[in-house]
Formats: C-alpha cells, sequence, structure tokens
C-alpha cells in the first residue's frame, strides 16, 4: 500500500519544479499562479498575485471555469510545503495542461526566504 508520502515523490519524478531562486521569474512569467492550499491557510497568508483554488477543487474549477480551460495556459502552483502541489500539478498534467510548474519548498520555503506576502487584515470594528 502506498503511503501520502509515496504518491507525493512519484509526482515529483514526473512534475516541473521550480526551485525558489527561479520562483520569481516562474511567476512573473506565468499566466495564472494557484495556491492550491485551503481557504483558511490562504487567508492567513499569501504569495501576492495568487489566486486560491483549493486542491480538493482544482481538477472541477479548471474544467468549469473558460478562462482557465486553455491548456496551454502557464500555471504555478504553490501550497505549504509543496506536497499537494506536486500531485495538483501531476493531476492538471493529467488533464493535458501543458506548462505546469509547482514552487518547491512551497509556502514555507518562500517567507523562509523572507519574500513579499498578503497578509489580509480584518476590519476593526472598534
Amino acid at each position: 500500500m502506498k503511503s501520502a508520502h509515496d504518491l507525493v515523490t512519484a509526482a515529483k519524478a514526473c512534475i516541473h519544479e521550480v526551485e525558489l531562486p527561479d520562483a520569481d521569474t516562474a511567476i512573473r512569467e506565468a499566466d495564472v499562479l494557484i495556491d492550491v492550499r485551503e481557504a483558511d491557510e490562504f487567508h492567513a497568508g499569501h504569495i501576492p498575485g495568487a489566486i486560491n483554488i483549493p486542491r480538493g477543487l482544482l481538477e472541477f474549477k479548471l474544467s468549469n471555469e473558460t478562462e482557465l480551460a486553455a491548456r496551454d495556459l502557464k500555471l504555478v502552483l504553490y501550497c505549504k510545503n509543496s506536497g499537494r502541489s506536486a500531485l495538483a500539478a501531476q493531476s492538471l498534467q493529467d488533464m493535458g495542461y501543458l506548462q505546469v510548474r509547482s514552487i518547491q519548498g512551497g509556502f514555507e520555503a518562500w517567507v523562509a526566504a523572507d519574500k513579499p506576502v498578503v497578509n489580509p487584515s480584518l476590519p476593526s470594528f472598534d
């Protein structure tokens, strides 16, 4: 029986991971930057310019959103530490997307490298 770690390892062998020093360039060149974490994780902080499509909804959202349906879109994905984004990238490749990348190390590596983060704030009700 395969573990989640086994599935991630297998996915990472089939996808293109962007190393952190190259992530800024990959993001600039991307058509869409997708954060595949859950909504609460996204709202706690995310990479500027990212849209949130949780891993569990990704294939459905891309299948149903006309602007995301083109298989030649340049997609960059990330999650907390690159496991979910690796699985998501493999799935999108299986769907026929041709230019999918995952950020190695995910959001944790991004933050550790002191790169910019959007931290939405809640309004004050004082």
